[in-house]
């Protein structure tokens, strides 16, 4: 059931150096590009939905949903994506994605947002690996990320340190945060 008070964000705006220099959300995986994955997984869990992505735009546009680009220039990293997530959400809370995960879990954002508690930012793990980009951030948290970020800082993890965080086990579902970083990569999951 979608959270109505939820805008998902699917990050798209990266470089995909380890798969070569490609816009890895539009690779093909079992017939369709991986976003496309990511997007009908995720629609049905949020209010709406945006598409952060600083290159192939009208390709992006044409899943039908917003585009947002970077406003920090040369792929800053997933952050400038949240930033630009929380810049332009109309609801009080944002789920993030990446575009390389066509298998996230179905239930991500009602257990994030059950996680989310009095804290300024939930994020899936499993195990003892913290998955950063598969986090609920409430919106609020916008200036002081694009202070974070304006002082020079792009590492993920330093800013969460910054926050009240709260991290939500998903041992359960550990295969749904398998993401597709190489062309390899691609061509295990593809069996």
């Amino acid at each position: 059931m979608a959270s109505s008070d939820v805008t998902g964000v699917v990050l798209a705006g990266g470089q995909g150096s380890r798969m070569g220099g490609v816009d890895k959300g539009l690779q093909e995986f079992r017939g369709r590009p991986m976003a496309a994955h990511v997007l009908e997984r995720l629609a049905p869990q949020v209010a709406t939905i945006l598409v952060n992505a600083n290159r192939n735009v009208e390709r992006y546009a044409g899943f039908g949903h917003r585009v947002i680009a970077d406003e920090i220039a040369g792929f800053a990293g997933p952050l400038a994506g949240f930033e630009r997530g929380l810049a332009h959400a109309a609801t009080p809370l944002v789920a993030t994605v990446p575009c390389d995960s066509p298998f996230l879990p179905l239930d991500l954002v009602a257990r994030l947002r059950a996680g989310l508690d009095d804290h300024d930012l939930a994020v899936a793990k499993t195990g003892s690996q913290a998955h950063p980009v598969f986090a609920m951030v409430r919106r609020d948290r916008l200036e002081h990320l694009t202070a974070y970020l304006g002082a020079g800082g792009r590492k993920i993890d330093a800013w969460y340190a910054s926050l009240k965080v709260n991290e939500v086990a998903f041992d359960d579902e550990a295969e749904g945060f398998s993401n597709i970083n190489t062309r390899e990569d691609l061509r295990a999951s593809e069996s």
